[in-house]
């Protein structure tokens, strides 16, 4: 039904951007770019399975079905943080795009600010509240004070990284809609695929409490994902601004 919609509008006279029948010719070189563009993303929500599996056996393994159970409320809370964020993204990026297109590179620049700022302060307060409040946020999905007591320690351990996780999502996807397929898609990879899946299995070999070093995992991949996201960004920016700007002087 929301498809019919959709389709509706964009064929009436009610929209400036009409779907037509002579643009629906497939063109390779534009398809190729719309999936280099899409892929980053695609592999953020694709490694999710993955991700679940890695920790549900070794925590399993380790701490049992308390700490598989604790794991799942977590994950929860994890995208009570995340989802925000990338909605706000998901917003934001068609702003950057466009002025990008358009070389309006002033609104780019001051679009990504007050979007780095705004997912930077969201995940702080959200993730913030979390750990302060840990019982009050646990206490909608359990009772039991087993699960209670586990997660008082373990969601400070396991979210405190995400409280910077506004950072790596802005820039991330900010380089999405700059047309940098290839480094979001690196950047992407960067914090589940390259560091949290294999930290998972790695830290415990190396720590005497293994199901802390399993939750351990979650903070050093997210802030080292950070780290090297905004890093990244911010030396490649002006870069990608400049290059457009000796585009708009060569036309």
């Amino acid at each position: 039904v929301s498809c019919i919609w959709v389709l509706k509008f964009i064929t009436s006279e009610k929209t400036t951007v009409k779907l037509r029948r002579i643009y629906l010719k497939p063109d390779l070189k534009i398809i190729f770019a719309i999936c280099s563009l899409g892929i980053s993303s695609f592999i953020m929500i694709s490694t999710e399975s993955l991700l679940q599996i890695s920790f549900n056996n070794r925590l399993s393994i380790y701490g049992g079905t308390t700490a598989v159970g604790v794991m799942s409320i977590m994950n929860t809370l994890l995208q009570c943080v995340s989802l925000p964020t990338q909605g706000i993204m998901i917003g934001t990026q068609p702003i950057l795009s466009y002025n990008y297109g358009a070389k309006e590179y002033s609104r780019v620049r001051e679009c990504f600010k007050f979007v780095i700022k705004l997912t930077t302060g969201a995940t702080i307060l959200i993730a913030g509240s979390i750990i302060l409040f840990s019982d009050l946020f646990v206490h909608i999905f359990t009772t039991d004070q087993t699960y209670i007591e586990f997660s008082r320690w373990s969601i400070k351990v396991f979210l405190i990284g995400m409280t910077i996780f506004g950072l790596q999502i802005g820039c991330q996807q900010s380089f999405m809609a700059l047309g940098q397929a290839k480094v979001s898609l690196l950047l992407a990879c960067l914090r589940k695929i390259v560091l949290l899946i294999p930290l998972i299995f790695i830290l415990p070999c190396f720590l005497a409490d293994k199901v802390f070093a399993v939750f351990l995992a979650e903070p050093i991949s997210d802030i080292l994902a950070a780290t090297v996201t905004t890093i990244t960004f911010l030396t490649r920016f002006d870069k990608i601004l400049e290059v457009g700007v000796q585009v708009k002087k060569g036309d």
